[in-house]
């Protein structure tokens, strides 16, 4: 439950640290806002306090369109609730209920629809479509706000299939037309979006990172921007993600050639970026870990990889070598089975990382590895062709019957590809390495469930 007189402290300092933690909804106005609005703030007479943008609509209350509450860092009032209930969230997020029905979402969770719709009840109030659709108005009010897209652009970005439903939809759920709300937009006409964080955000780790392991012509990486080609499903694309650490934000410029995937890349982008995780709630449980006497340096987070597929590809190449040896490899994999494209903005060739299919059918002969290693990456190309579902072939612990694959390069791909926070990969070199410099012994169970966040700061002391 919310304390008023805390979340009162929090909205008057406007601190971003506190940004979409909780939301404020003005009687007055029908307003609801973020902690950080920038509007005279309200009287506390006039004000109630929400745990999520959702239980706002809910009320009756309206978006912000001065701090767009839609832009709002992750900081779901479901945190602790049961697994299955937060992997419904995820699902949905990502657009589960666009491409299928409740009743095959609730089949791929293993439970009845029945019981899908009491979780959301319980701890929502409200049914998973009516969640899914208010997700989805949001979504299109950011392209509308940061983008120039035709509203029927939006709409099919958004997830809707008719210019109809989606006006009624957005106007049931918002309290405006699309229309009216494209009026106050002045952006440019690149596809440009805002994804804000909360600090602290240790951006130099996170760019060395990705730099140390970026792929030339596939992926790009400056001092303070990150991008890379992409395939999702059926389309291709490319992002650049510019960081600006005075504004605790990210500008993202996108490039798809099919814009009805663009909500779950997006998705996907900020998973990359680890741009929703509550840092100081992690840093706030690994300090009080007995057996973690070392400082934990603030702001590192998780870099992802595209997909799981990619994840684990690059880790049978990483395995028993070092970082550059294993991006040597990666690159010559994807410069042999990628076709190139020359981009149209910038002149310069672009790859993409290869498909399943590319890669079992090679016999990869360019590749100074074993022939036992080449045959580990047809195999995991074949288990991914011949999966039906994407979320079979995604599930890692299944791995572990393909011949060459071990537990380390499960690990990996799951803490890089799927970003799961609670993974410590123990039988990584760097991992031990920095384990011996420590004076007594660590015991990483402790850290649940960020075990995930103790490997990487394990790793950051090897940067040291």
């Amino acid at each position: 439950m919310l304390n008023p007189s805390i979340c009162q402290k929090a909205r008057l300092s406007r601190d971003p640290r506190f940004d979409g933690k909780f939301f404020t909804a003005v009687k007055t106005t029908g307003i609801y806002c973020r902690t950080i609005c920038p509007v005279y703030p309200p009287k506390e007479e006039n004000v109630i306090y929400f745990d999520s943008a959702i239980e706002c609509a809910n009320a009756g209350f309206r978006p912000c369109l001065r701090c767009r509450p839609d832009s709002a860092p992750g900081s779901p009032a479901w945190q602790g609730a049961s697994t299955t209930f937060k992997r419904a969230i995820q699902l949905i997020n990502e657009g589960a209920l666009q491409t299928a029905s409740l009743v095959e979402l609730a089949s791929r969770l293993g439970i009845s629809d029945r019981y899908l719709r009491q979780l959301f009840n319980e701890h929502l109030g409200i049914s998973p479509k009516a969640y899914a659709l208010y997700q989805q108005c949001l979504f299109a009010k950011q392209l509308l706000h940061q983008t120039k897209l035709p509203i029927t652009q939006v709409a099919l970005a958004s997830g809707f299939s008719s210019i109809r439903r989606f006006n009624d939809c957005f106007q049931a759920q918002l309290k405006l037309t699309p229309s009216q709300l494209r009026k106050s937009n002045k952006s440019d006409n690149k596809l440009l979006l805002k994804l804000h964080y909360r600090p602290p955000f240790n951006w130099p780790l996170m760019q060395q990172t990705l730099a140390a392991r970026a792929i030339e012509g596939m992926e790009w990486c400056t001092s303070n921007s990150y991008g890379r080609t992409f395939t999702w499903q059926e389309a291709n694309g490319s992002f650049t993600a510019k960081h600006v650490a005075a504004e605790n934000i990210f500008l993202v410029t996108i490039t798809l050639d099919d814009v009805k995937y663009l909500k779950a890349v997006v998705t996907n982008i900020r998973r990359i970026l680890d741009v929703d995780v509550d840092m100081q709630a992690v840093e706030h449980d690994l300090s009080q870990c007995p057996s973690i006497i070392f400082p934990i340096k603030s702001g590192i987070r998780l870099p992802g990889i595209w997909s799981m597929f990619e994840a684990g590809i690059r880790a049978i190449l990483g395995q028993q070598v070092s970082v550059t040896a294993a991006r040597n490899l990666v690159a010559s994999l994807v410069h042999h089975l990628s076709e190139p494209t020359q981009s149209d903005d910038d002149n310069i060739i672009h790859y993409w990382f290869p498909s399943a299919l590319a890669i079992a059918k090679s016999d990869l002969g360019f590749l100074k590895i074993p022939n036992s290693r080449k045959q580990t990456l047809r195999n995991l190309a074949q288990y991914f062709i011949d999966c039906q579902h994407i979320q079979d072939a995604n599930d890692a612990d299944q791995w572990l019957t393909l011949k060459g694959i071990g537990p380390w390069t499960v690990a990996y791909a799951k803490m890089r590809g799927l970003s799961d926070p609670n993974i410590f990969l123990a039988g990584d070199l760097g991992v031990k390495k920095a384990q011996k410099g420590l004076t007594t012994q660590l015991e990483p169970e402790q850290a649940s469930p960020w075990q995930s966040y103790l490997t990487f700061q394990l790793w950051s002391q090897l940067h040291e």
